[in-house]
């Protein structure tokens, strides 16, 4: 069960304010970043978690509401200053918190809230940055990160994205996960491997860290950098989600979006 999103928010925001009012697993820290204010939000194990489905780090009702929370408390209190709070979402999701009792009461509402604060906070002029330091799959990144104006990766093995785990990709397909892995190599959408989702062009910087599951002071200086250089790339080049059509593997999808746009 990995701890990496809680190591590295600690790691990242050692003088920041724990900000109180949220459950145990959703974290969050106001801290600073080169000078900018930011809040640094993450979903964390907890293994007393009312929702059995969500106790590993999982997205589930409860995270999804608490992370909405998160971030409209940052963009009501920066309502007409034009100095705005970034928001870094640091991200190790293994996915959405499955079950009945979850589809039952609207994990799609509590999900969807949580993507909705994310691009309203956009849309507000907010700087949104997000920080994969493990897994970010399925619904639980799509809740929590995607939504950023700049994705960051470190360069590390236990660092993946991707719709579904491995074992129910192989199911879906029929196939062995040795087969699914086989077929990756070819297709890089198919792959998990954070190097084969940088070619398609959906992140903006991959980090190399010597320690990424207990980062040493220069690692946290490099991640602390990172993010320094997306808020200035996010100050001068704008902050919607444009960067991402820029990769050599992006262009089928950059033609298709402009041939819809003319016909449009």
């Amino acid at each position: 069960m990995s701890e990496r999103g809680l190591i590295w928010l600690n790691s990242l925001t050692n003088e920041g304010s724990l900000i109180t009012g949220f459950i145990p697993s959703v974290k969050v820290i106001d801290s600073e970043i080169n000078g900018t204010k930011a809040r640094f939000i993450s979903v964390v194990k907890d293994s007393e978690n009312a929702f059995v489905r969500a106790r590993k780090g999982e997205v589930g009702l409860l995270e999804g509401w608490n992370i909405a929370k998160a971030v409209q408390e940052v963009v009501e209190k920066d309502v007409g200053s034009i100095y705005k709070t970034a928001i870094i979402a640091v991200v190790d999701v293994s996915s959405q918190a499955y079950g009945r009792r979850e589809e039952a009461y609207g994990i799609h509402l509590a999900l969807a809230a949580a993507v909705n604060a994310y691009a309203q906070a956009r849309n507000a002029g907010h700087a949104i940055i997000a920080l994969i330091v493990g897994k970010a799959m399925s619904g639980g990144l799509l809740a929590h990160g995607y939504q950023a104006s700049r994705i960051i990766a470190l360069n590390d093995d236990a660092c993946m994205v991707h719709a579904m785990s491995k074992e129910s990709a192989a199911r879906v397909t029929m196939r062995s996960v040795e087969q699914l892995e086989a077929l990756a190599e070819k297709i890089p959408a198919m792959a998990y491997d954070i190097n084969n989702y940088n070619r398609l062009g959906l992140l903006s910087n991959l980090l190399d860290v010597s320690n990424a599951d207990n980062p040493t002071l220069d690692d946290t200086h490099i991640v602390q950098q990172a993010l320094a250089d997306a808020l200035q790339d996010i100050q001068n080049n704008g902050n919607d989600l444009s960067c991402r059509l820029h990769g050599e593997g992006r262009k089928a999808t950059k033609n298709v979006r402009q041939l819809m746009q003319a016909d449009w």
